[in-house]
């Protein structure tokens, strides 16, 4: 992964950290620690990989204070900080940065001349931006996006190759969203009747607060009305449905392949793991954990881990799985002793 060059001397500036060796050591490359080579910049921030210190070959290596060896005569130029991952997360936000330079307005596109783009936005070739459409400075929006009409894009938002975002929907400001998802499709609404189902029009949108994250090929429903709602700060990994009129509170982060069923409301600083499902109408406390593969059911407090499906507490279900496991054993006892009995 190239960068720009850097000496220890300038990374060092850049992330707060004190230098042990050369200052003016040069690298040009990210490196995981046990595959450093020459010219490299690494990092150290857990004791599990201390092991490979002694060994790499990066040129730089950036080192949690409390892991720093007693003698470094033998290593490379080290650059000593608080914590080591928050630092090389910001030297990696710092290369991204300038990595994603992108600008202007490539060819073919359709922009509706309704339609208002602030400065440095960069529109890539076949992307389609309808009527009334406003997209904020130093927005990104990559080839073959769909725009529908009257939505709103905040400031440097990232639209990743193949998103499609529909009439009405509101993007904050910082929010990215990746390849191939869909903001503002029609949310599952039918009607039974005596000939079959009868679809009950969508009229409301998708409401997207500043500073949220979307995996690739997600799909967030537009509400049948008002809106949905995902609050400031979430973070949704790749492949999660969210149903109309679902309200995601701030800060909760959802893992793959997760399911929020129609007009649910899950609280703030919530963690959802792979695989769960949460039924309809249902309201999810605040600071809420759910294991993976958990099914939900009934409303939720607030800071409760559940597991399970459908899911009950945690340590409950774990003492329950226990017995689960013997229940072929457990169940020969019984007969034993109802045969005794008899």
């Amino acid at each position: 992964m190239p960068i720009m060059e850097f000496s220890a001397e300038q990374v060092a500036n850049l992330i707060n950290g004190v230098i042990k060796g050369n200052p003016q050591e040069r690298v040009s490359y990210i490196s995981k620690i046990e595959d450093g080579k020459p010219g490299t910049i690494t990092f150290l921030g857990d004791e599990r990989y201390q092991e490979y210190l002694k060994n790499t070959k990066a040129s730089i290596v950036i080192i949690s204070k409390d892991l720093l060896p007693k003698d470094i005569s033998n290593l490379p130029t080290i650059i000593v900080v608080d914590n080591a991952y928050s630092a090389f997360n910001k030297l990696l936000t710092i290369y991204n940065e300038m990595k994603v330079k992108k600008q202007g307005i490539e060819n073919p596109v359709f922009i509706s001349s309704s339609s208002v783009l602030s400065k440095n936005v960069y529109v890539g070739a076949f992307a389609y931006i309808s009527n009334h459409v406003k997209i904020g400075n130093h927005t990104k929006i990559y080839p073959h996006v769909f725009i529908g009409d009257n939505v709103s894009i905040g400031d440097n938002c990232y639209l990743g190759p193949g998103v499609k975002i529909y009439d009405d929907c509101v993007i904050g400001n910082n929010c990215s969203i990746h390849a191939g998802t869909i903001i503002g499709g029609d949310g599952f609404g039918f009607q039974p009747t005596s000939e079959g189902y009868e679809k009950v029009p969508q009229l409301g949108n998708v409401v997207i607060e500043d500073n949220v994250e979307i995996g690739s090929n997600c799909t967030i429903d537009r509400a049948t009305i008002g809106s949905t709602i995902i609050k400031k700060g979430v973070k949704l990994d790749n492949l999660i449905q969210v149903a109309h009129n679902v309200v995601i509170g701030e800060h909760t982060v959802i893992a793959a392949q997760a399911g929020i069923a129609g007009s649910s409301k899950l609280g703030k600083w919530s963690m959802i793991g792979g695989q769960v499902g949460v039924s309809g109408h249902l309201n999810i406390g605040n600071k809420v954990i759910v294991q993976a593969q958990s099914g939900i059911t009934n409303n939720v407090e607030d800071n409760q881990r559940l597991f399970g499906s459908p899911a009950i507490q945690y340590l409950k279900y774990q003492k329950s799985y226990i017995y689960f496991k013997k229940l072929p054993e457990i169940v020969n006892r019984l007969e034993k002793l109802e045969k005794g009995k008899k």
